[in-house]
């Protein structure tokens, strides 16, 4: 892992809640981190592990940066949105240095930006989660192991119970067995992207970029899960968020699906209002451009490549 703990004084930004408003300040010290990495960048042997000690940088700075924050905000008592705001613009200006630099090593095209576009929308929407203005909690999603023993005690007990032979039983419980292996052949997580408590209830959260034409399999899981959660004894209620406004088949297929509450574009920027008691949405139409944000050059990369439809949030 890659320290900076020396480079804070290099770069002199204050830990307050003004630094919300200094996305130029935070844009500048991440390409100075960058900076200092230069020499691991340029003997790295291939584009992906050049890539690989950029995003390091980048990442260790702004968990440091985070860990921070949250120090000084305990310390002088901030506001949760002050909180909320000057992670979100550390974060946002993280990701923006993290795809120009990424690009100088190994140039995006179409597919490989419009996908990491989406991975950074997930962790940035689950910050209201983590740092929100409503009160609400993350638990730890069950095991799917523990699910499926008190499943499997359950059926045992209902069998014995049965006005049946002991034959009878024997061969009874045989074929559950068989049928349950079959279910079970694949490992089957319950962990979704994100588990909060809020009023008492429990919610389930999966953050999907959009649909494409190669979502068979994740909507298969989806809705394996969803059915065991709505099989549980406590009340789970599952919500999909997605951030595409055009999806497909498999999307209504969960949207139908009576499992999964299913909101996309601004509805899903609704939702997390509703429940974080932060709009943003809002915040996301005064902070961020991408395309002034970046560097010329990856802006002219953007550009030139027409990828500028993959920069909606």
């Amino acid at each position: 892992m890659l320290i900076f703990f020396s480079f804070f004084p290099m770069i002199n930004l204050e830990i307050s809640p003004a630094l919300k408003n200094k996305k130029r300040e935070l844009l500048t010290m991440y390409r100075h981190s960058v900076t200092l990495v230069s020499e691991q960048i340029c003997s790295a042997p291939t584009p992906q592990k050049k890539a690989k000690v950029v995003n390091d940088a980048i990442n260790d700075i702004r968990d440091e940066y985070h860990s921070r924050i949250i120090e000084q905000s305990n310390t002088d008592h901030w506001s949760k949105q002050d909180l909320l705001e000057t992670i979100l613009m550390v974060d946002y200006s993280s990701f923006v240095v993290m795809l120009e630099s990424r690009n100088t090593v190994w140039p995006y095209e179409y597919m490989t930006f419009s996908r990491r576009i989406g991975e950074l929308w997930e962790p940035f929407c689950k910050l209201c989660f983590e740092f929100p203005i409503n009160e609400l909690s993350l638990y730890a999603p069950p095991e799917f192991e523990d699910v499926k023993a008190a499943l499997i005690q359950e059926i045992a007990s209902y069998i014995a119970g049965l006005n049946i032979t002991k034959e009878e039983e024997t061969r009874l419980s045989a074929y559950f067995s068989q049928v349950w292996n079959l279910v079970t052949s694949g490992e089957i997580q319950l962990k979704s992207d994100l588990h909060f408590l809020k009023d008492g209830h429990k919610y389930v959260v999966d953050f999907k970029s959009g649909f494409g034409s190669n979502e068979k399999g994740n909507t298969n899981r989806l809705l394996m899960v969803g059915k065991i959660y709505q099989e549980m004894k406590d009340e789970y209620n599952c919500l999909l968020f997605v951030r595409a406004t055009e999806n497909n088949h498999y999307l209504e297929t969960l949207n139908n699906s009576g499992l999964w509450s299913v909101t996309t574009g601004e509805a899903t920027y609704a939702k997390i209002r509703e429940y974080t008691g932060y709009n943003i949405s809002q915040w996301i139409h005064n902070n961020i451009n991408w395309l002034e944000d970046f560097s010329p050059a990856m802006s002219d990369h953007v550009r030139g490549n027409a990828l500028e439809q993959y920069l909606v949030w």
